[in-house]
């Protein structure tokens, strides 16, 4: 289970509503018990960005370096559904299959405040993962 402070959750919102209506797209480095403690954004190069996401290559590489340079390690990849539910799509499925065992924090800006949901994604399924929010009060980060 992913564990997120409302602060990086707020991080990753502010992410998806300034892209918006285009996709953002991003990593969360975790700690060694699976607490978020940074968040990466990652520029959106796909074709179509209102549609779909595809990580600039070199952005992606750097943030890596970034979590893996402070000692954790990617704990999800997170992206936005700027007009749809955050529930992945048939894109989103298929993108997955080069990142297995990888949780996948989507945000979905259709509703009047964005909702964010953590999903596992395996083969052609996906069954939802929840998170946990909490104020990071006692979290070393």
């Amino acid at each position: 289970m992913l564990r997120i402070s409302s602060q990086l959750l707020e991080e990753i919102f502010a992410h998806a509503r300034e892209e918006s209506p285009r996709e953002c797209c991003g990593l969360i480095g975790c700690d060694a018990e699976g607490r978020a403690v940074s968040t990466h954004r990652v520029r959106n190069v796909a074709v179509n960005r209102k549609t779909s996401y595809f990580m600039d290559a070199k952005e992606q590489l750097e943030a890596f370096q970034a979590i893996e340079d402070a000692g954790n390690e990617v704990g999800a990849i997170y992206h936005s559904h700027p007009r749809s539910e955050p529930v992945p799509s048939p894109t989103d499925v298929n993108l997955a299959k080069q990142w297995p065992g990888m949780q996948w924090m989507i945000v979905g800006l259709a509703g009047e405040e964005p909702e964010a949901r953590t999903w596992q994604i395996v083969g052609t399924g996906f069954h939802e993962d929840p998170h946990e929010v909490h104020d990071g009060a006692g979290i070393d980060a």
